[in-house]
């Protein structure tokens, strides 16, 4: 099997590290959609709360307790949505290094082949211009 160059098993990695970023981003977007549903759950609470029905007022306690365990929870989930968008912002800054390197790699494959080319044109006039062997020239 061929050995890979270092400019395509750089694009593997940004591949993999692009795949890392979307499951981050993927855990930011649930933790947020927990986060919403925790605040609506929150908004229901506090209605509840406030509302004027007999059946309500009997449960106030309860809807107090529920509405400090959401909160908490709420806290929870901002912490973890903080943390969750440090690592996707980490993972992106990877993975843009990495398209960079790849990127430069590509380059220096591209110069040194055009190089190489050259090199094999000049190789092959001059051996056009002298003998196969030295015997041939005689003084």
């Amino acid at each position: 099997m061929a050995e890979k160059s270092r400019s395509e098993k750089l694009k593997r990695l940004v591949a993999v590290q692009r795949h890392l970023e979307q499951i981050a981003e993927n855990e930011l977007a649930d933790t947020t959609r927990q986060r919403s549903e925790v605040v609506a759950s929150m908004e229901r609470v506090i209605d509840a709360i406030g509302s004027v029905d007999p059946v309500h007022m009997a449960f106030s306690i309860h809807y107090a307790e529920r509405y400090g365990r959401l909160t908490l929870r709420d806290q929870q989930l901002e912490g973890i949505q903080t943390l969750i968008q440090m690592k996707v912002q980490q993972e992106r800054t990877k993975a843009d290094r990495l398209e960079e390197h790849m990127k430069d790699a590509r380059e220096l494959e591209i110069r040194e082949a055009d190089d190489t080319a050259v090199y094999d044109i000049i190789d092959q006039r001059f051996a056009d211009t002298t003998p196969a062997s030295s015997k041939v020239q005689k003084p």
